[in-house]
């Protein structure tokens, strides 16, 4: 979903709306893009690690024992610094998260979990003419073919 530079930053820019802690980083991207993706938190602490290291956040006295962060002056400035790029990747997020709810439960899910139940059942019935192949491969370029000139 996002290169290392990128998630930095999509993480400081969440820090910075609010001091939180890993696993609530992890939910609040989660949400965003509709539950299309959440970093595992094999990826998300070392970058905390990361970004408190280069001075970017620093680590706020909390009511529990999770460790909650918040941006620091430095931080911030680097924000402002990639305000472009930081802007470019949150609507990535909100836009993944619109498609889903747009597709989430619709008609065409339902159609596409059909297409790849039949051809799962089809194509894995034993041996396979190429002349199959082919006859299949182009039912799906056409339809293909017919959604784009919707």
């Amino acid at each position: 979903m996002f290169a290392g530079d990128e998630l930095r930053l999509v993480l400081l820019k969440l820090i910075e709306e609010a001091p939180r802690h890993g696993y609530d980083l992890i939910r609040e991207i989660e949400t965003r893009t509709g539950g299309a993706y959440a970093p595992s938190p094999g990826v998300v602490y070392p970058t905390l690690t990361m970004l408190a290291d280069m001075d970017l956040i620093a680590e706020q006295a909390s009511e529990d024992t999770k460790k909650v962060f918040a941006a620091t002056t430095a931080g911030q400035s680097h924000l402002t610094e990639r305000e472009e790029e930081v802007e470019a990747l949150m609507e990535r997020l909100e836009a993944i998260g619109r498609m889903r709810s747009r597709s989430q439960g619709s008609p065409v899910r339902r159609a596409m979990g059909n297409l790849r139940t039949v051809l799962q059942h089809r194509l894995g019935e034993g041996e396979v003419s190429q002349e199959t192949l082919h006859a299949v491969a182009e039912i799906i370029d056409d339809a293909a073919r017919r959604i784009e000139r919707l």
